[in-house]
């Protein structure tokens, strides 16, 4: 592994995390926005498909820090024992107080133990937890990782590629199995595991988190490639920027597909979309590293993305409550609205909470006193 670069903080893992977040909170506000029948094609565009790197891109800096972190000595126990602290106590303390809440909201009753069993262990306790059930399987399998990494080539990482697409459009387009899926029984094990297949399967985010791995290891070279090609991979972010929102626009335009039914196609997990997460992860560390390497507001971002992303179904759902008490209609402007209101709100409560230390850093964001 080379590791020539002293292992000083990189300000673009940081900043990127809080892009990743506004992404995230933008893809959860345009769900919201597509109910209003009449939705702008073009701010649907901006919602649902230009954020569309933003979760896998947690895989690639998940993954960079890792092996950018990494010690020759590797001890698993230990790695595991910091990875509960920081991902899996906030995961049961968020996916608990999200059951508690609906339940207590929409009266449901309090779930059976097979019933919370199957919400824990899909991450189906809010529509965003599922991130880190699989962050949880990537951390389980690290020796794994660390074994293909450090042998992996460039040549490898292509067939890597091919097999991401190719997987991710059999698992994501397949109607056959898709078929086999509704054919099941619904109390059947064997359906929930089919059925949740994007919330625990690692596979289908293998290849971002691989290449943020290798990046890191090979960090010297990744440095100088980025230094010496930043029109090349500004240009290149912007073509399969571009090819994205072409292919949704095509799908709406051309394939008379409905708002919803193209953003759930023109995803991250399509081949224009895995393309498009990889270009955009090397873009930005790229822009963050030797354009924008001192934002206050990116750092600021990144300091509480964590918080903010675990933390922002609130927020939208109860805003939504107020737009239907005030009998605001889900309009472009509106939208916009609950966006900024959404960010805003969330990183006022992350500070707020980050300040207050102790037990609750670490069981929502596993911060502890050094």
């Amino acid at each position: 592994m080379e590791n020539s670069i002293k292992k000083q903080k990189l300000p673009a893992i940081e900043y990127i995390r809080g892009i990743s977040m506004l992404g995230v909170i933008g893809i959860h506000v345009g769900s919201q926005y597509l109910m209003n029948p009449s939705a702008n094609l073009n701010l649907v565009a901006i919602f649902e498909i230009l954020t569309r790197f933003a979760v896998p891109i947690f895989f690639f800096i998940s993954a960079f820090g890792l092996f950018y972190n990494l010690n020759e000595n590797f001890n698993y126990k230990d790695f595991m024992q910091r990875r509960f602290k920081t991902v899996l106590i906030p995961y049961l303390f968020w996916s608990s107080l999200y059951i508690l809440h609906d339940n207590l909201y929409y009266g449901f009753g309090f779930p059976s133990p097979d019933y919370l069993l199957k919400l824990f262990f899909f991450g189906l306790a809010k529509y965003h937890l599922y991130f880190l059930v699989i962050l949880l399987w990537f951390y389980a399998l690290m020796p794994l990782w660390i074994s293909i990494v450090k042998k992996i080539s460039s040549r490898d990482l292509f067939l890597l590629l091919i097999f991401q697409i190719a997987f991710d459009y059999f698992s994501s387009y397949n109607y056959s199995l898709n078929m086999l899926v509704y054919s099941l029984p619904e109390d059947s094990l064997l359906r929930d595991f089919l059925f949740y297949r994007l919330n625990y399967l690692i596979l289908h985010y293998i290849f971002i988190f691989i290449l943020g791995g290798y990046l890191a290891v090979h960090i010297d070279k990744f440095f100088d490639f980025m230094r010496n090609r930043k029109i090349a991979l500004s240009t290149s972010f912007i073509f399969s920027l571009t090819a994205m929102l072409g292919y949704f626009y095509y799908l709406v335009k051309f394939q008379n597909f409905s708002l919803e039914a193209a953003v759930n196609t023109a995803h991250q997990l399509s081949p224009i979309g895995i393309i498009y997460t990889a270009t955009a992860s090397i873009f930005f560390f790229m822009l963050f590293t030797f354009v924008v390497n001192d934002s206050m507001i990116l750092k600021f971002l990144g300091r509480h993305s964590y918080f903010a992303y675990l933390f922002h179904p609130f927020i939208i759902f109860y805003l939504r409550l107020l737009m239907v008490k005030l009998n605001l209609l889900m309009t472009a402007s509106n939208a916009i609205l609950l966006y900024i209101l959404t960010v805003a709100l969330s990183l006022i409560f992350a500070e707020k909470f980050r300040n207050s230390g102790g037990i609750v850093n670490k069981l929502t964001i596993g911060v502890y006193k050094k």
